[in-house]
């Protein structure tokens, strides 16, 4: 049994890196492995705060600063938090991290790490992606956000919660295009393949540790399914 998750670099770094969240999270994981000797997981994890504030620097201060080299910059973000959390997996991830899903179709250990690929879209791409190749039937995408709402509730004070939404639907409210950078819930590159290959992404706070274990549990969860 695989579990595919997009950590949010906005967790795992939002600023400097959040120790007491890592060593919780770390705590979850080797109970839920120690407990299941047939369960492993895939941990895609995002750029943060480090990836936004370098990008922006680089656009503040380049001459003519291009999309590709934004995203480079960001993925080499998502390459550092990885790399965090594949040396605090220890014996459980023997494994390299990951910058190429398409070259993966095995693993040894218990977990995989994986960080940015290429410039195009964000690491949740790369999450859909592994998931494909592993034939998982969902990604498990952790935010700093509990659910998708129906606009940004920092902005527009009536944007509500959503349960349940189609994949039509999200991205159309979402939009099809991707930037360095973005802030959706969820990348419209990789919602448009999960939309494509029929995954459903099931969205939530990364933050809150016993929803998180429900979700991998199967039980009910507070967050977004999307699909």
């Amino acid at each position: 049994m695989i579990t595919v998750m997009s950590l949010g670099g906005s967790i795992v770094a939002p600023n400097g890196v959040d120790e007491d969240y890592l060593r919780q999270f770390l705590s979850l994981a080797d109970r839920l492995l120690l407990e299941d000797d047939e369960r492993k997981f895939i941990i895609v994890v995002g750029g943060g705060g480090p990836a936004r504030s370098w990008q922006r620097a680089y656009r503040n201060l380049a001459r003519l600063p291009s999309d590709d080299e934004a995203d480079w910059i960001g993925i080499m973000a998502t390459r550092l938090n990885a790399r965090l959390v594949k040396a605090l997996m220890g014996d459980w991830c023997p494994e390299d991290v990951v910058t190429d899903p398409s070259r993966i179709s095995s693993f040894n250990g218990r977990v995989l790490v994986a960080a940015g690929w290429k410039p195009g879209f964000s690491s949740d791409y790369d999450a859909v992606i592994l998931a494909e190749r592993f034939n998982a039937s969902s990604v498990i995408n952790l935010s700093n956000i509990e659910q998708v709402y129906t606009g940004d509730p920092r902005e527009n004070p009536d944007a509500k919660p959503i349960g349940s939404i189609s994949w039509a639907d999200y991205i159309r409210m979402v939009g099809d295009e991707w930037a360095p950078g973005k802030n959706v819930p969820f990348d419209p590159v990789a919602s448009r393949h999960a939309a494509g290959i029929g995954m459903k992404v099931l969205f939530a706070a990364g933050r809150n540790l016993d929803n998180l274990e429900k979700i991998i549990r199967g039980g009910d969860f507070l967050g977004t399914l999307i699909g």
